[in-house]
This record gives structure tokens, sequence and C-alpha cells, in this order.
């Protein structure tokens, strides 16, 4: 894909996810039910709607790829270890945070290519923020439907650190994390917002230490990586997707000054 093609369809997807967004509040403003799925995680029917609307809307591009969301019947992941270009979405991350009403969920969209993703569109439609990128292009921020203002990670880490972790999914290992790192700040965040923290350098490390599948990743990665920071398992190697039986990411750590030593903490252990 050209540059110019590559811009065009970024806002193709933004759009998709909007329309998304607005699915999703019409909900949220409602007296919803919540079920319990087969891994006792909940699902709402904003879940289900925003899986539809995503799903209808990128069949309607000129890009044709397939299609693999959270939401997404076994059946419809047949076959997906062969997909070498294909669509990654979480249509509701934080489903916990939607139910709390705290606001800090989102719709993501992702487009894997060779296993990375290279471009993200994150959006939390109760916050009205968006995030976008296409990795080597620029990474963006757009407040209340305002204009998109470019963003990057901040090279040089704070004293003190400014960590962000998970407000549903605290964990001891992470405890242990902060209690090595030292002197930092601590700001708890729902769902893909802790990575874009990290990209618009309002944050200088996410570490998650506790089970995500690749969908709740993909998009804010490519924000990541685009805003110049980076993702990488507890052996420094860069986060990819699709590259074994099951889902499951390894635990990671999303910074990004690149020039610190992130991995330290766990060689103490």
């Amino acid at each position: 894909m050209t540059a110019s093609l590559d811009a065009d369809l970024l806002e193709r997807i933004r759009d998709i996810a909007r329309v998304a967004g607005d699915a999703i509040l019409q909900v949220y403003r409602t007296d919803f039910s919540v079920e319990d799925k087969d891994d006792h995680s909940p699902l709402t029917e904003a879940d289900r709607v925003s899986h539809t609307i995503i799903r209808d809307g990128l069949s309607e591009l000129t890009l044709r790829l397939p299609f693999l969301s959270e939401e997404s019947q076994e059946a419809e992941r047949a076959g997906r270890r062969s997909w070498t270009r294909y669509w990654l979405v979480d249509p509701l991350d934080g489903t916990k945070e939607f139910i709390k009403r705290n606001g800090e969920f989102t719709v993501n969209i992702a487009l894997i290519d060779g296993h990375r993703p290279v471009l993200g569109v994150v959006l939390a439609p109760a916050l009205d923020l968006e995030y976008s990128a296409i990795v080597g292009l620029g990474a963006y921020r757009s407040r209340a439907g305002g204009v998109r203002e470019a963003i990057e990670v901040r090279s040089r880490a704070a004293t003190p650190l400014r960590v962000v972790g998970s407000r549903s999914h605290p964990s001891p290992r992470l405890a242990a994390f902060l209690e090595t790192v030292g002197a930092h700040e601590m700001t708890p965040m729902g769902s893909s917002l802790k990575i874009c923290l990290v990209a618009e350098g309002a944050a200088d490390v996410y570490p998650r230490l506790g089970p995500t599948s690749e969908w709740d990743t993909a998009a804010a990665q490519a924000i990541l990586e685009a805003a110049g920071g980076s993702m990488i398992d507890l052996g420094g190697q860069p986060l990819r997707y699709n590259t074994k039986e099951d889902l499951l990411n390894p635990h990671f750590l999303a910074f990004g000054d690149r020039s610190h030593d992130w991995l330290a903490a766990f060689r103490r252990d």
C-alpha cells in the first residue's frame, strides 16, 4: 500500500470505530444486562453490537482481509494460523470498566501484517478520546472530536517513574516490580488506554504481568510503536501476533525510553 492509501484506509477505520462507539454508548446509557462467557469474563449487548458493526464495516473496504475479533466464533477462527494479513479487533475492551460505568473502555481495531500490528485505532467513546496510528507514519490523538495532534513517547523516563497499571487486574508480581523500580507514581487505568498513555508521554511504563489476549493489545501496540515506544516480553522480544496455537500474550512491558533497562527488575527476582 502507498502512503496515501494508508492514510485513506486509516480514516475509514476511524469512521468504523466511531460508529461502533456510538452504538456502545447507546447501550451504556441503558440498564443493560451482563452475561458470563465460558471463560467467566463478562459480555454485554454492547460487545455484540460493536462486533457486528466493525465486522460489517471492514467487509465493505476495498482491502479484503480475514477478520478476527474477541467475539468471533470458533468456526470464524479456522485457518487463522495461515493468515499473514488480517484485522484483529476487540469490539469492547474493558468490559469490566463499561459495567462499572467509569468510561475507561475502548474500541480497538488493528491491522496485522507479518505478525506485527502496523495500523491501529483505539477509541474511548465515553471519554470522547481517540488514538490512531500507522507505524512509520506517526501516531495521533484527538479529543472531543477536535483536530488530531501528533503524539510521541517520553524519550527519557521521568523521576519519579510514572507507571500505569490495570485498574481491574492488580497482581502480586506487579507489586514486586514497583518495589524494585523504586520511586514512582502509579496511575490506575482500564483497557488499552494504559498503552496509549505511554504512547502520548503521560506515562513511562506499563508492566503487564497478568493474562491478556492478542486483541487486547494489537491496536495500542501499533500506536505505541508509531509514537516511538516499544512492547516487549520478559525475554526482551517484541510482542508478535498469530505465531502460536492460542491467542494469549506473554507478560510484557510497554515503555517509551528505549535506553532504560526495564528488564533489570526481573533479573533481580
